[in-house]
C-alpha cells in the first residue's frame, strides 16, 4: 500500500535556555549560549508553518517563550529527553480515540536545528520516518505513528536504535537525508560546521 501524507502534530522538547548548550561555553559566553537556544528554537517553530506544535518543557520561561511565539505548552516533568518524549507522546495519544482514528501522527524535532526550514510532508501513514543528523548517528527528526508502542532511544546511536526500533514494530521505515535539518549544534565542531562560526565570534573572541 503506497503511504499517503498525514497531518502530525509538531513536539518540539525544549530545556531551559539558560543552561543549554554547555559545551559550547569555550567558544560562547552565557549570554549568547541562551541567545542562540532560543533562536534556534524559534527557528524550528517556524519551520512547523500551520502544524500544531506542542512545546514540551518543564521551565517558566521557556513555557512564556513557547506561548510568545504561538505554541502550546506541554508541561512535562521528567527526568531526561526519553521519558520526557514518551510522557509527551502519551499525553498526545489521550487526545484521540486511536480505536477509530488511526491517523493521529506526531513529528518529533530538536530544538537545536539553526537552518530548519520545513517540517511538512514528513508523516506518512503506517510509516516511521526518520532524518539523521550529518553524521548519521543522532536523529534530528523523526515522524511516527501514535498508537504502536514505540519506544524512544535518543542519545549516542539514535539513529540506528530508532531504525531497529520501527522495523521491531512492524512499521515501515523511511531514513531522509534533508540537509536543512541535518545539522543540530552541540559542540564548537557543530557550530562551525553549520555555518555559524561569523556570529559566534561577532563580539572578536
Amino acid at each position: 500500500m503506497t503511504a499517503t501524507s498525514v497531518t502530525p502534530t509538531v513536539l518540539i522538547p525544549v530545556k531551559g535556555f539558560r543552561l543549554a548548550k554547555g559545551r559550547l561555553a569555550d567558544r560562547l559566553s552565557d549570554t549568547e549560549r541562551h541567545e542562540l537556544a532560543r533562536t534556534m528554537a524559534s527557528q524550528v517553530v517556524k519551520a512547523a508553518g500551520s502544524l500544531p506544535v506542542r512545546v514540551v518543557c518543564d521551565n517558566d520561561e521557556v513555557a512564556d517563550w513557547a506561548r510568545a511565539v504561538g505554541a502550546e505548552v506541554l508541561w512535562i516533568d521528567a527526568d531526561g529527553l526519553n521519558p520526557a518524549i514518551s510522557a509527551a507522546v502519551a499525553a498526545l495519544e489521550s487526545d484521540f480515540d486511536l480505536d477509530v482514528d488511526g491517523s493521529g501522527h506526531v513529528v518529533v524535532a530538536h530544538a537545536d536545528l539553526p537552518h530548519a526550514q520545513t517540517l511538512a510532508g514528513l508523516a506518512e501513514t503506517g510509516t516511521v520516518t526518520i532524518v539523521p543528523d550529518r553524521h548519521l548517528d543522532g536523529t534530528n527528526v523523526m515522524a511516527l505513528p501514535l498508537g504502536t508502542g514505540f519506544e524512544f532511544h535518543y542519545g549516542p546511536g539514535s539513529f540506528r536504535a530508532h531504525c531497529t526500533e520501527a522495523l521491531r514494530r512492524g512499521l515501515d521505515l523511511r531514513v531522509r537525508r534533508i540537509a536543512d535539518l541535518e545539522f543540530d549544534i552541540d559542540t564548537p565542531d557543530d557550530l562551525d560546521a553549520a555555518g555559524l562560526i561569523e556570529s559566534a565570534t561577532a563580539d572578536g573572541r
